[in-house]
């Protein structure tokens, strides 16, 4: 039995090749969420804790560990990442003559 697979090259975000609506700002509220999960294990904090620092309830900090960012906005996500200690910088830079559009991307 022979099967054939198809396979496509991936655009580097997962969002834009599954034609989801916004896929940006999907890309990027997913990784600000990775390294919320990250820093929270890091400083080996329960859910509990973590929903006390980020002034959430511990259901909403399950969810944003899950991937459930429907309810949390990208401003809200940066506020948490501060409140867990980091230090956020947005930098705006030109894009490279080679690229068509400018991106939006999380560095960590």
């Amino acid at each position: 039995m022979t099967q054939k697979n198809d396979v496509h090259v991936s655009s580097g975000n997962i969002f834009a090749d599954l034609g989801l609506p916004n896929p940006e700002e999907r890309l990027v509220k997913a990784e600000l969420a990775r390294k919320i999960s990250v820093t929270i294990d890091c400083l080996k904090l329960t859910q509990a804790q973590a929903a006390e620092i980020l002034g959430i309830d511990q259901p909403k900090v399950s969810a944003l560990i899950r991937g459930r960012l429907a309810g949390f906005s990208t401003y809200r996500l940066l506020g948490f990442l501060k409140a867990l200690g980091n230090d956020v910088e947005i930098i705006v830079k030109p894009k490279p003559e080679h690229r068509q559009n400018g991106q939006i991307s999380v560095v960590c």
